[in-house]
């Protein structure tokens, strides 16, 4: 492919990742960081979701710094499986606002649909049993399910709940994994917050919080957890949404973790964070950039703390 058919219409990619100077333009965006290790580019062609608008009869990506929706029916960025489905997606009658994530599970494409619109017409739900997917909801009802979708991370299955969040790519997934197995060794107890669905705590048997997924329930925004229960671990995991782990880092300085691995996808929040840290004490030694959102502005980043 020389170029995406939709690249400077549509609002999904700021970089064409075709170009011949895509990662010279993407690393630029790190300048100000203190990089210790190559770049790790994910594959395009490999993304298993991806969140779509629906406004006025029309399903796709929003224009750039637009609300009007540019219909789309494929994506060179995303898995065939979900490309397969997306022609029968973006034809159905459409007759509200609102956003489509599809994901591609181990076991089948499952699609959550978000709308102020409380209700679906009957001719949309006709329409949706037709489409090659195992689970489809409106709003958090069932519409369709024909089995519960399930991810793998390295060899354990977990039942995925609708809309819930994913790395976007299985293979930048695995390489985070192991980039945090690696650094995490010699560990003895591990807590790993934010710990969504799993990625990273089932492999580390370690223990999971987050206000969702499968570790103990707990808001780390509204309650991070202290000093006092930080104690009992010598390591921590960390893999925040965008809004960063301010407060919970403003406890990890006070405690007496030695190592503390953060996985970022917010280069922002992910520098002020680290101001937290390194003002109280900590060292980063490790700092890698992730590609695994291709096309946008967007990085993931790794790095190791120690004290």
């Amino acid at each position: 492919m020389k170029k995406c058919p939709f690249f400077g219409v549509c609002g999904g990619c700021k970089f064409d990742f075709t170009a011949s100077d895509y990662r010279d333009k993407k690393i630029a965006l790190l300048d100000k960081l203190p990089i210790t290790e190559e770049p790790f580019w994910t594959e395009p062609f490999s993304r298993r979701r991806a969140d779509f608008a629906f406004a006025d009869g029309k399903f796709g990506f929003y224009q750039h710094h637009s609300k009007k929706v540019v219909s789309i029916d494929y994506c060179p960025l995303l898995l065939p499986e979900i490309n397969n489905i997306l022609p029968k997606v973006s034809s159905l009658p459409w007759n509200s606002a609102g956003s489509c994530l599809i994901t591609a599970c181990d076991n089948g494409i499952d699609i959550a649909i978000m709308s102020p619109t409380p209700y679906f017409t009957t001719e949309f739900k006709n329409a949706v049993s037709l489409i090659d997917a195992i689970r489809i909801t409106w709003n958090g009802k069932i519409i369709k399910q024909i089995k519960t979708p399930v991810i793998n991370f390295g060899g354990v299955k977990v039942d995925y709940p609708s809309g819930a969040f994913l790395q976007p790519t299985v293979q930048s997934e695995n390489y985070l994994r192991e980039m945090v197995l690696d650094a995490v060794k010699g560990a003895k107890k591990v807590a790993d917050l934010f710990c969504g669905l799993g990625n990273f705590t089932f492999a580390l048997k370690a223990d999971g919080f987050d206000i969702f997924g499968i570790g103990v329930k707990r808001d780390l925004f509204k309650k991070p957890l202290s000093a006092g229960m930080l104690g009992k671990y010598d390591c921590v995991v960390l893999d925040p949404p965008r809004a960063g782990a301010w407060a919970q880092c403003k406890e990890l300085v006070k405690s007496n973790i030695k190592r503390i691995v953060y996985v970022s996808c917010n280069p922002d929040t992910f520098k002020k964070d680290c101001e937290i840290l390194t003002g109280g004490g900590y060292k980063m030694s490790r700092l890698c950039p992730i590609d695994q959102f291709v096309g946008s502005s967007h990085w993931e980043l790794f790095a190791v703390f120690q004290k």
